[in-house]
């Protein structure tokens, strides 16, 4: 088995495992998994090719959706026209 699929393997059983820690850990454990899963999603599309690249990057975005949530709904609120803050004027 390749080292890129081992430790994405890894990756995931690490992500279930904070998935499963008291809610005060959840955030510094999502940013700690995005800042480690993004040069490993790198590695694995490296090594592996682009199509288990983005097989992997199905996976983490399943187990990481919260984050990615936030994320959109922060650039959606910032691409939203000014105007709808003040109706009446």
């Amino acid at each position: 088995m390749p080292l890129a699929f081992t430790l994405a393997c890894l990756w995931i059983v690490a992500a279930c495992a904070a998935g499963m820690a008291p809610s005060r850990y959840h955030w510094p454990a999502a940013w700690v998994l995005i800042a480690t899963g993004i040069p490993l999603l790198g590695f694995v599309t490296f090594t592996m090719g682009p199509v288990w690249g983005l097989i992997a990057m199905a996976a983490g975005a399943s187990v990481l959706r919260w984050p990615i949530l936030r994320a959109g709904q922060r650039l959606a609120g910032l691409l939203a026209p000014r105007e709808a803050e003040h109706p009446g004027e």
